[in-house]
């Protein structure tokens, strides 16, 4: 069955060279963009009842979006500006480059990976001495929690904001033929918004281990994967299966 529609759970890019904007053109496709996660902030009121100090960490690793934003709210109320010379370690380039809405990407140290906390810690073990900061949500992202410890970094993991599941219902979610999930919790907020949702024809797309593992807790069939070997990024992912599909 070709594809003509897919929705990414996911912000629209805010940058018009977005990968999947090229995929658009390229095949003719609807591409729509809908968070299935909903941010709820967590007041500095309450997160310094974790007695953090962001002033004592010159090292922050970003695993998403939200965040970048939550850690800059969260300082901004904590009064807490970070220093100059805090390096930045970002799960992906996408990551990075959105940091520059806070950072001047010339002015402080921005590293980032290519999508996977093990790719990332390539980057991260030549600064061994650091002191890690990872802001995060009441449910972070295990696999990146369980490397840096494996490794015997020193870092702390710092929860600043809740992430629940969006109201998707102005969404026709039967219009798809591609669904891309990137979080578990994608899974569990589909099933929440759409509890009589059967898969039948839609073709599941998982970014990464964890949201595998989802897909097939909640018994749906897993038709596209990445990152695998030549197709790192979702967008290659899908790219791969499209030109097959569509032929």
């Amino acid at each position: 069955m070709k594809v003509k529609y897919i929705l990414v759970t996911q912000p629209k890019p805010e940058t018009p060279k977005s990968p999947y904007f090229d995929l658009a053109k390229k095949y003719s496709l609807k591409i729509d963009f809908c968070p299935f996660i909903k941010v709820e902030p967590i007041p500095a009121k309450q997160f310094r009842k974790d007695k953090i100090q962001v002033q004592d960490y010159p090292a922050v690793v970003f695993t998403s979006r939200n965040a970048v934003d939550q850690f800059f709210r969260m300082c901004a109320e904590l009064r807490a500006k970070p220093s100059e010379d805090v390096k930045y370690f970002c799960l992906s380039d996408a990551i990075a480059y959105y940091l520059q809405k806070y950072v001047p990407f010339r002015k402080r140290r921005i590293f980032f990976g290519n999508q996977t906390i093990e790719d990332l810690l390539r980057v991260i073990e030549k600064h061994p001495e650091e002191k890690y900061l990872v802001p995060c949500s009441d449910t972070p992202k295990q696999r990146v929690l369980e490397v840096l410890e494996e490794r015997k970094l020193n870092f702390k993991k710092a929860v600043i904001y809740k992430a629940l599941s969006a109201d998707l219902a102005e969404i026709n979610i039967r219009l798809y033929d591609i669904i891309v999930l990137f979080s578990p919790l994608d899974v569990k907020s589909l099933f929440k918004n759409f509890p009589k949702f059967r898969q039948q024809n839609v073709k599941i797309a998982a970014f990464g281990p964890a949201v595998v593992q989802a897909v097939n807790k909640a018994k749906l069939r897993l038709d596209i994967l990445a990152p695998i070997p030549g197709a790192t990024s979702m967008p290659v992912a899908l790219d791969h299966y499209i030109k097959k599909a569509n032929k």
